[in-house]
């Protein structure tokens, strides 16, 4: 019954917000096409702004992965993870998180198809990915559409964000699933 409810909410819930939006909007006498079109063309021009910073990003990544950088990081370090119960497996999830989702998708989509979806390397893949942000990205991106140049005290934050979140992610998983 509960599922049930569930998949009516998740199929009507954006439908009945934009007619709630749509209402509220010619309520106010709000010119609703006006208005939509001018925060297209707004979205249009942060879209071309930040261009440059997506380029620079998917670079960095590839630049990475091509390298080698992020299998010998894993080679490295993977005795002190291997202390930790961190399967070197999820190396590449810890590095890669901090600058893209999309290529730690990527990384985590060939962890659960080379190593299944019940093993203890996926799942802590899957929480390393949902504990933590893309760091990089957000400031590449949201602080270069706004023209923020000076991102030393958030860039700080944020890694530091991202350790604490993947040192979570190995806390849980220890306790949870190991």
């Amino acid at each position: 019954m509960f599922q049930k409810i569930m998949e009516l909410i998740s199929l009507w819930i954006l439908p009945v917000f934009i007619i709630f939006i749509l209402t509220m909007g010619l309520c106010k006498k709000v010119p609703i096409y006006e208005v939509f079109t001018d925060g297209a063309k707004d979205g249009f021009k942060v879209a071309v702004n930040i261009i440059p910073y997506l380029v620079a990003i998917i670079v960095a990544i590839s630049m990475l992965r091509a390298s080698g950088v992020i299998e010998w990081i894993a080679t490295a370090f993977s005795s002190v993870f291997a202390m930790f119960n961190v399967p070197a497996d999820v190396t590449p999830i810890m590095i890669v998180r901090s600058l893209s989702g999309s290529a730690a998708l990527g990384v985590f989509s060939d962890i659960a198809n080379s190593l299944g979806p019940d093993n203890y390397a996926t799942t802590l893949a899957a929480v390393m990915v949902g504990s933590s942000e893309t760091t990089f990205y957000v400031l590449a991106v949201y602080f270069g559409a706004v023209g923020i140049s000076k991102i030393r005290y958030a860039l700080v934050v944020g890694l530091l964000a991202d350790l604490i979140g993947i040192i979570a992610a190995v806390a849980v998983c220890n306790a949870m699933f190991a």
